[in-house]
């Protein structure tokens, strides 16, 4: 047995519903034994009613639109015109104690990027840069959700194709060796989304921000236009 969250889109803070879901893992390293580990997972999600119609983000997804959605696929156009994946932007904002950030990271493959020597080697993680100044490490997935949703929204075709689906997963992600885990920011943008939220909060990182700093002792709920259920 294994275990692996699912995450939902909700309309109060932290947006995004985790839980713990056990199922019966298919050991091995060849991507067909990942699938059909997924589909033990996407089995027990429904039997236990914690979604009806889940999708697996991720380059083991089933499904094409899961493939595209991993952070390995799902492309950025930096503004002088060359288009990277999602995880090389990550990679390349890191900023350590002794280095980073290292923007040859766009240059490279996302899966080297992911596995350069110097993301390792330069002592602790001190926070992001990004284009509007250096992001903090608290709250834990600020960041990446964040440059997940803009990337996304900048995808019309992608954002009509979720809509379909009520609940995410990432057989790959495991909670307690990270924090970021692209199936959560896909259920964070569902919820903006469905909030009527997100396309005022993409076009400013300090509202942002500040929704997620402030909600976080608040616990406020987002005003919705809309039912998240």
């Amino acid at each position: 047995m294994a275990s692996r969250p699912v995450f939902r889109p909700s309309n109060e803070y932290p947006y995004v519903t985790e839980e713990l879901v056990e199922f019966q893992w298919h050991a091995g390293f060849a991507a067909s034994q990942k699938q059909k580990s997924v589909q033990e997972l996407h089995t027990r999600i429904i039997e236990t009613h914690l979604g009806v119609n889940p999708l697996e983000v991720s380059s083991k997804s089933l499904l094409e639109l899961g493939v595209a959605l991993s952070a390995f696929n799902l492309m950025v156009e930096l503004p002088n015109g060359k288009v990277v994946a999602l995880e090389n932007i990550f990679q390349a904002a890191k900023i350590f104690q002794h280095g980073g950030p290292f923007k040859d990271l766009l240059q490279v493959s996302p899966l080297d990027a992911k596995r350069d020597v110097r993301l390792k080697a330069s002592g602790d993680l001190t926070g992001f840069q990004g284009k509007e100044g250096v992001w903090p490490l608290e709250p834990k997935t600020l960041f990446y959700d964040w440059i997940y949703l803009n990337a996304l929204h900048r995808n019309q075709a992608l954002v009509d194709e979720i809509q379909g689906f009520d609940s995410f997963t990432d057989i790959e992600f495991n909670p307690s060796k990270s924090f970021n885990c692209q199936a959560r920011s896909l259920a964070l943008y569902l919820s903006l989304f469905k909030a009527g939220r997100i396309d005022v909060l993409l076009k400013d990182s300090k509202s942002y921000q500040d929704l997620f700093n402030a909600s976080s002792n608040s616990r406020d709920k987002i005003p919705t236009q809309q039912s998240l259920i």
